[in-house]
C-alpha cells in the first residue's frame, strides 16, 4: 500500500463537501481509504487512527486542508490526487447552472444578501463558535451545522441569542427546514401547519415525511442540536422555537423530539408547552409516561408522533409473509434516532439489546452479544474520518456482507435516508451487496424520505423490492416487523 497526504494551506471547504470528496475517492479503483478534512488535531487523530497520516498532514493547522489516499500503488495513490485536485477547483454547482457567488467572509455575504436574516455555519468548530457571536451581533439568527463547539461556547451562544431575540440552532444542527426550505440534511415535505422541534435530525425527517406521505405538511422543523435539553444548555434552543412557532400563523400545533431529555429540563418544556396555544406532542424516544398538560399528548415513537399530528389512531401493518430462520437480529443504521427507536422497540419486547449508542451501549460493530444487535453507522467512533453513511453508503458494506454469511442472523434490519445531501441512490448502492448473498436472513428496510426528493423514495423502495428487501412503511414498523 502507498499512502500519500498533501495539505492545501488557508483552503476551506464545509464538512459535506468533504466528505462527498472523500466518498469519491474512495471508490476510485485501487483506493483502499480516503478522506479529506481539515487539519484540526481532533481530525489528526482521526488519520493516525485510520491509518493515513503521514509527515505531511501532521504540519497541517486548522485551517488548512489534508487529502490523504491509501492506494495499492504509488501511481494509483497520485491518480486519486490528481483526481482530488481536480474537484477542489471544479466551479461551485451542477454544470451549466448559473455561477454561485462565493463570500469569504460574512460582511461579503451580508454585502451579497442584505436582506437575510439566517446565517448556516459550517465551519470548523474552533472557528463556528467566533462566526456565530458576529452572526448573532449582526442581529442574525444562526444554524450551526459544525460539531466540536464546546457545551459552555453553546450555553454562551444561546444565552446571548436569547438576550436579542434571536435563535441558534445546534450545535451539530444537521436538519431543519424554514418556511418550506429544507436545509441541512433534510427532505421536501409539503407546507402544512405542523411544526417539529427536534433535538435530532433524523428524528426530524422521519416524523416529517410520515405527516407527508399521509397528506399533512409542515410549517417550520427547527433544530436545536443533540444538547439543548441537557442540564447545562437547559433547552434554551427549544423554549425560544416553542415561542416562535406560538407567534407562528401557519402553525397550529408542534411536535418535539429528543432522546429523553434532563428531567428538570423536560419539566420546563412542558410548562412551555402549557401555555402554547395549540395542541402539542412530545416524543421523548425511551422516556417513561410522563404528567402532561391538558393540551400536550405523548408519543411513544416517531411513527407514534406523526400520527398524533395527523390526528389519527395507531395502525401497524401485518408483517409480510416471510419466515425467518433461529437466529438474532442486526440492524445496520445510518440514522442515530432510528437506532435508538429500533433499541427501545426491542426492548419492550423483552429482547436482549446490544449496541454501540446510547440508550443501550456496550457494543461494538461485529459484537455478535444478545438476541438484538443494533449498531449506528454513523458514530464518530466507527465512522474514523470516512463519510456518514447517509453521505458514503459504502461504509454499510461490510458489516452488511457479515451479516448476510453469518448463519446465527436472522433478521437485518437496515434504514435508507434520502434528501438534501444525502447520496443521490442509497438503494442501488446496497444491490450488489445483497447480490453476493446465495441464502440470506429477511432483509427489513425503511426508506426516510418523500417522492418530492431527489432520490425519489418510490424508486428507492422498488429497487430495494426488485432486490428481495422487504421495505416496512416506517422505521418503527420495521422494528416491529423484525420482532
Amino acid at each position: 500500500m502507498s499512502t500519500v497526504n498533501t495539505v492545501h494551506r488557508g483552503f476551506y471547504l464545509d464538512s459535506v463537501a468533504l466528505m462527498r470528496l472523500s466518498r469519491q475517492l474512495s471508490q476510485m479503483d485501487g483506493v483502499d481509504d480516503a478522506a479529506v478534512m481539515m487539519g484540526a488535531p481532533a481530525n489528526h487523530a482521526i488519520l493516525d487512527t485510520a491509518g493515513l497520516l503521514t509527515g505531511a498532514g501532521q504540519s497541517a493547522t486548522p485551517g488548512d486542508l489534508v487529502i490523504a489516499i491509501r492506494a495499492t500503488s504509488d501511481d494509483t495513490a497520485a491518480a486519486a490526487l490528481a483526481a482530488a485536485e481536480g474537484a477542489l477547483l471544479a466551479p461551485a454547482g451542477p454544470a451549466g447552472a448559473a455561477p454561485v457567488t462565493r463570500a469569504r467572509t460574512l460582511e461579503r455575504g451580508r454585502a451579497h444578501m442584505p436582506d437575510a436574516n439566517l446565517v448556516l455555519i459550517s465551519t470548523p468548530g474552533h472557528y463556528a463558535t467566533a462566526l456565530a457571536h458576529k452572526a448573532l451581533h449582526h442581529g442574525l439568527h444562526v444554524m450551526i451545522f459544525s460539531d466540536n463547539v464546546s457545551i459552555d461556547d453553546e450555553v454562551h451562544l444561546k444565552r446571548e441569542a436569547a438576550r436579542r431575540n434571536l435563535l441558534v440552532m445546534g450545535p451539530d444542527c444537521g436538519t431543519a427546514i424554514i418556511s418550506g426550505v429544507p436545509l441541512a440534511f433534510a427532505n421536501r415535505v409539503a407546507s402544512g401547519s405542523t411544526g417539529i422541534i427536534g433535538a435530532s435530525g433524523t428524528g426530524i425527517q422521519e416524523v416529517s415525511c410520515l405527516i407527508d406521505h399521509s397528506g399533512g405538511g409542515v410549517s417550520h422543523a427547527i433544530g436545536v442540536g443533540g444538547r439543548d435539553l441537557t442540564a447545562p444548555v437547559g433547552g434554551q434552543a427549544t423554549l425560544m422555537a416553542i415561542d416562535a412557532l406560538a407567534e407562528d400563523d401557519r402553525t397550529d400545533q408542534v411536535v418535539v423530539i429528543a432522546k429523553p431529555p434532563d428531567p428538570d429540563v423536560a419539566a420546563r418544556v412542558l410548562n412551555r408547552l402549557a401555555d402554547f396555544p395549540h395542541p402539542s406532542i412530545v416524543c421523548f424516544l425511551g422516556a417513561p409516561p410522563m404528567t402532561l398538560p391538558a393540551n400536550v399528548r405523548q408519543a411513544r415513537t416517531l411513527k407514534d408522533a406523526a400520527l398524533l399530528a395527523l390526528r389519527r389512531g395507531e395502525t401497524l401493518p401485518p408483517p409480510p409473509d416471510r419466515t425467518a430462520r433461529h437466529g438474532r437480529i442486526v440492524g445496520l443504521y445510518a440514522g442515530g434516532t432510528l437506532c435508538a427507536e429500533a433499541q427501545m422497540i426491542a426492548r419492550d419486547a423483552g429482547l436482549a439489546v446490544r449496541s454501540n449508542v446510547l440508550p443501550v451501549s456496550g457494543a461494538e460493530a461485529g459484537d455478535q452479544g444478545g438476541e438484538c444487535v443494533l449498531i449506528e453507522l454513523g458514530d464518530v467512533a466507527l465512522a474514523v474520518g470516512g463519510p456518514h453513511p447517509m453521505i458514503g453508503p459504502a461504509v454499510r458494506d461490510a458489516p452488511l456482507a457479515a451479516a448476510l454469511e453469518d448463519p446465527e442472523t436472522a433478521i437485518i434490519l437496515l434504514d435508507l435516508i434520502l434528501g438534501q445531501g444525502a447520496h443521490p441512490d442509497p438503494a442501488a448502492a446496497l444491490v450488489p451487496v445483497l447480490a453476493k448473498a446465495d441464502s440470506r436472513p429477511v432483509v427489513l428496510c425503511s426508506v426516510t424520505g418523500t417522492r418530492a426528493d431527489i432520490q425519489n423514495r418510490s424508486r428507492q423502495i422498488r429497487t430495494l423490492e426488485d432486490a428481495g428487501v422487504v421495505v416496512a412503511p416506517s422505521n418503527a414498523d420495521a422494528a416491529r416487523w423484525a420482532v
